[in-house]
C-alpha cells in the first residue's frame, strides 16, 4: 500500500507541472499577441458630465460675424483756433446746444493788435504818399503846359518876325544877317517847342503808370488790412454749423496756439454706428453689406457706407448707417452686438462652436461612437465660420457627434473612454 501511494502521488506532481507549464505558455501567447496585434492607441477615461458633446446637422450656414458697433453721431465737426490767443471767456460750456453763428470761447491778442496798429499807420502814409505824388504830377504837368503855351506864343512872334523879315530881305530892306537870325531863333524856337511837347508826353506817360502802380500798392494794403482786420473776429470762436457742443479743451487763461484743436460739435440730425472688424474679414468687407441689431424691443437695420483700410492692434473700422428708423432712446457711446451679413446662406454641414477649436485650430476633433462610450480623433477640414457654426467640408457626416468643448485637458490622446 506503502509503494503504490508513492507511486500516485508521482503521476499527481507531473499533471500539475503540465497545467503550470500549458498556463504560463498560453499567458506568454497572450502577453505576445497582445503586443504585437493588440490596440496600442493611447487612451485617457473622462466623464461624460464635464464635456460637451453636439451633433453634426445639415442645414442652412448663414455666412454673417457678430460685431460690436458704438453709436456715434452722423457727423462731427472740429473747432481748431484759426487765431492764437488767449482764454478770456467761455460762452459756452461742453454738452449744450448751439446754433451756427453762436460765440463760444473770447480769445484776446495783444500782438494782433499792434499788427492792426502798424498796418493801419503804414496804409494811410501810403495813401499820403499817393496824394503828394498826385499833386506834385499836377503842378509839373500845369508847368509843362504853361511852358509850352509859352513857347507856342512865342514861336507865333518868331513866326512873324521871321515871315516879315524875308518880304523885307527879298527886296533889300533889311541886311541877310537880319534875315538869318530872324530865321534861326524862329526854328530854334520850332525845334524846343518839339522837344517841350515830346517831355510832356513822356512825363505824363512815366506818371500815370507811377500813379497805378502805387495806387494798386496802396489797395494792396488796404485789403491786407481788411484781413487784419478779420483776424479779429477771428478771437471770437464760433459755432460753424447747429448741434452739440461735445468736447471744448481750453480753460480761460489757457494760451491758445494757431491750429490747436479747440473741441468739437456734433451733429445731431442723425447717428451712425462705428464697427470694429476683425482684420480676418478685411478683404470681404465692403459698402453695401448689410447688418442688423436689436435695441429697444425692435430690429433696426444697418447699412456700411464707409471702410477704413487702416488696421490698428488687428482690427479695422467701418461706418454703417441706418436704413431704418432710428430708435428714439438711443445716445451717443452706447454699445450692442451686431449682426453683420457677409454673403448668402447655402446649405452645409455644420458643426456647432465651441472651445475645441482653441486647441485644435479645426484640423482635428474627437468622434463619439454610436454607443457613446469612447470618442477617437479624427482629422476634418473646416470652412468658413459664424458666431454659432462652423462649415465642415471634409471628415464629418450628418448625424455624427463630436465633443465640442475645450480639450485642453486631454492632451494628445487617441482615444477617450466615456464614463457617465
Amino acid at each position: 500500500m506503502d509503494g503504490m501511494d508513492r507511486k500516485i502521488e508521482k503521476k499527481n506532481q507531473s499533471l500539475k507541472k503540465i497545467l503550470w507549464i500549458s498556463f504560463a505558455g498560453i499567458l506568454i501567447f497572450l502577453v505576445f499577441f497582445k503586443i504585437v496585434f493588440g490596440d496600442k492607441s493611447t487612451k485617457l477615461n473622462v466623464d461624460t458630465e464635464k464635456i460637451t458633446i453636439k451633433p453634426v446637422i445639415f442645414s442652412k450656414y448663414q455666412d454673417y460675424i457678430s460685431v460690436n458697433g458704438t453709436v456715434e453721431p452722423i457727423k462731427t465737426i472740429y473747432l481748431d483756433a484759426v487765431e492764437g490767443g488767449r482764454v478770456e471767456e467761455i460762452l459756452i460750456e461742453e454738452g449744450n446746444k448751439v446754433n451756427k453763428g453762436d460765440v463760444i470761447i473770447r480769445l484776446s491778442n495783444t500782438n494782433l493788435l499792434l499788427e492792426i496798429s502798424n498796418n493801419e499807420a503804414g496804409v494811410e502814409r501810403a495813401i499820403n504818399d499817393l496824394n503828394a505824388t498826385k499833386i506834385n504830377f499836377d503842378n509839373q504837368k500845369l508847368n509843362t503846359l504853361s511852358n509850352i503855351l509859352n513857347y507856342t506864343y512865342e514861336l507865333k512872334k518868331l513866326e512873324r518876325t521871321y515871315n516879315y523879315n524875308k518880304t523885307l530881305f527879298e527886296n533889300n530892306h533889311i541886311s541877310k544877317e537880319e534875315y538869318e537870325y530872324s530865321k534861326e531863333q524862329y526854328a530854334l524856337t520850332t525845334e524846343q517847342l518839339k522837344l517841350l511837347q515830346q517831355k510832356f508826353v513822356r512825363d505824363s506817360i512815366f506818371m500815370t503808370n507811377r500813379l497805378l502802380n502805387t495806387e494798386e500798392s496802396v489797395a494792396r494794403m488796404q485789403d491786407n488790412l481788411k484781413l487784419v482786420r478779420g483776424r479779429l473776429d477771428n478771437l471770437n470762436i464760433k459755432a460753424p454749423v447747429k448741434g452739440e457742443l461735445a468736447l471744448l479743451n481750453p480753460e480761460v487763461g489757457e494760451v491758445v496756439s494757431y491750429g490747436s484743436r479747440i473741441g468739437t460739435i456734433n451733429i445731431l440730425d442723425s447717428y451712425k454706428m462705428k464697427v470694429d472688424i476683425d482684420e480676418h474679414y478685411i478683404a470681404r468687407i465692403m459698402k453695401g453689406l448689410k447688418g442688423e441689431f436689436e435695441f429697444a424691443g425692435g430690429n433696426h437695420d444697418l447699412v456700411i457706407t464707409k471702410v477704413y483700410p487702416e488696421v490698428r492692434n488687428g482690427t479695422f473700422a467701418v461706418d454703417m448707417e441706418f436704413t431704418t428708423n432710428i430708435p428714439t432712446q438711443i445716445r451717443i457711446g452706447q454699445t450692442t452686438r451686431i449682426r453683420l451679413e457677409l454673403g448668402e446662406s447655402k446649405d452645409a454641414l455644420l458643426l456647432p462652436k465651441g472651445g475645441f477649436y482653441q486647441s485644435t485650430g479645426g484640423q482635428w476633433v474627437y468622434v463619439v461612437s454610436e454607443n457613446d462610450n469612447i470618442a477617437v480623433k479624427r482629422n476634418i477640414k473646416i470652412g468658413r465660420q459664424n458666431p454659432r457654426f462652423y462649415e465642415v467640408l471634409e471628415g464629418l457626416n450628418e448625424g455624427e457627434k463630436v465633443i465640442v468643448s475645450s480639450y485642453d485637458n486631454f492632451g494628445n490622446m487617441d482615444k477617450l473612454i466615456l464614463k457617465k
